[in-house]
């Protein structure tokens, strides 16, 4: 299955965000597997307009789609804000369609109760795309997890639930696959 394709995509596109500390710190655990091809996907470097606000044509939505149409499963670094998931992410969610079918995704979130309520938001969206998301889901904690809430130090711990959520997004990325072909 070396010849899968993963998204870790950047859930969060304000000026002081954590998530790329999450998103490479999944991305090394990931890449040390050997088991799929990994890359972090910053949705703050697509430029994309609110949903219903762009001509349609803005470069950054072409780009966006390109992206997402060449992976085969992805890992969302999820932050939540007000019990949610942020409106960025959400826009960028809404920005595609098809790009995201027969696809699996894992959710890597944190916030003061972990992101649970973000992560269980996101589920839902994703199933309206067709995306199946895998049952692991670590949760990281701004308490515990994160020094002064802005540098991500994770317990040891997280590692065991990372590597079964990749083993998840792996295996039914592969299964999806087929469905594409």
């Amino acid at each position: 299955m070396s010849n899968l394709n993963i998204g870790i995509i950047l859930g969060s596109t304000r000026q002081g965000r954590v998530s790329p500390q999450v998103g490479e710190w999944v991305k090394g655990i990931a890449d040390g597997r050997g088991d799929a091809s990994y890359e972090i996907v910053d949705i703050a470097e697509y430029n994309l307009p609110f949903l219903g606000e762009g001509t349609g044509e803005e470069p950054g939505l072409a780009a966006w789609n390109a992206k997402l149409s060449s992976l085969d499963g992805f890992v969302f670094i999820v932050q939540e804000y007000n019990h949610s998931i942020t409106g960025s992410l959400k826009n960028a969610v809404d920005s595609a369609r098809e790009a995201w079918n027969d696809k699996a995704a894992g959710i890597v979130s944190y916030g003061s109760t972990g992101g649970a309520r973000a992560a269980e938001h996101l589920r839902g969206i994703l199933g309206e795309l067709s995306v199946a998301d895998v049952r692991v889901h670590p949760t990281l904690s701004l308490f515990t997890d994160f020094e002064n809430y802005s540098v991500f130090k994770p317990a040891d711990l997280h590692l065991t639930n990372v590597n079964a959520m990749l083993d998840q997004v792996v295996a039914w990325s592969g299964a999806l696959k087929s469905l594409r072909a």
